[in-house]
Formats: structure tokens, C-alpha cells, sequence
């Protein structure tokens, strides 16, 4: 009996959440969600901001916003590599959208107010992946700060 209330309330309906594709939308968030984490935590303001992101990159509504960070946090635990991740959008968007894209990423990074080693090893290995030249790069964290 114990065994059968258990299995109902951990997971009521046998219901899971599948993976989402690792197209460019989905990687550019698994990068936002993966650039909070960075520093071991993961704070409402990071995840209000990827959420704000998303929903303005995407032309989405909140909840669509919310349901899509959502995927990308499942997204980013199934993927544990980080270049893996970056290799998806150096192929798939241009250089505009991967400066904005990094914009995006120190926005997550400064969301919390506090700047941590980790997340600027994190951000300037996605640069190098994209292809950002790293002058380029600071004046987007420039940008992103301001």
C-alpha cells in the first residue's frame, strides 16, 4: 500500500517530461540556465531574467517563457558538456545572434549582483566557441553590464 501511495504522489501518472530537441532555441537557453548554475547556484533573479530573455528573444508569453526555461534546464542537465551545448548555435545562428547571445549570458551572470570566477570561465569558454574575439567579447560584457 505504502509502495503504491508512494509511486502515485512521486510521479502521478507515470507522466515525464521528454527532452526537448537541441535546436539553436533550446541551446541558447540550456547556455542561459547553465550560466546561472555556474556558481553552484541558482537564484530566482537568474531564473526571472532567463525567463525575461526567453520571452523577448522568442516573441513568447511568460508561461511559454517559463515551460520553454523548463525544457532547457532539462536540456542542460542532459547535456554536460558545454561545448557540446555552444557547437549547436556556432553552426546554426550568425554573428549577430551570437553577440547577442552573450550579451544574454553576462545578463544571467549579473542578474544576482555578484560576479564569481566560475561564470566568467563559463561565458569566455562560450566565446572562444563561438568565435568572439576576445575585445569583442568585453564589449559585450560592457554592454550586458550596462
Amino acid at each position: 500500500m505504502l509502495e503504491r501511495l508512494t509511486a502515485f504522489f512521486g510521479n502521478p501518472g507515470g507522466y515525464h517530461t521528454p527532452l526537448p530537441e537541441a535546436d539553436a532555441s533550446h541551446a541558447m537557453g540550456a547556455l542561459l540556465v547553465r550560466a546561472a548554475k555556474a556558481d553552484h547556484t541558482y537564484l530566482v533573479e537568474e531564473i526571472a531574467m532567463i525567463d525575461k530573455i526567453l520571452a523577448r528573444r522568442h516573441g513568447i508569453n511568460p508561461v511559454a517563457a517559463a515551460k520553454m526555461r523548463a525544457e532547457c534546464e532539462l536540456l542542460e542537465r542532459k547535456m554536460p558538456d558545454t561545448t557540446g551545448i555552444a557547437t549547436i548555435l556556432e553552426h546554426a545562428i550568425g554573428t549577430e545572434e551570437k553577440e547577442a547571445t552573450l550579451i544574454a549570458l553576462w545578463q544571467v551572470v549579473f542578474a544576482d549582483g555578484v560576479s564569481h570566477d566560475e561564470e566568467d570561465q563559463l561565458l569566455h569558454q562560450i566565446e572562444a566557441v563561438l568565435g568572439v574575439a576576445p575585445e569583442r567579447a568585453k564589449e559585450l560584457q560592457a554592454q550586458a553590464e550596462g
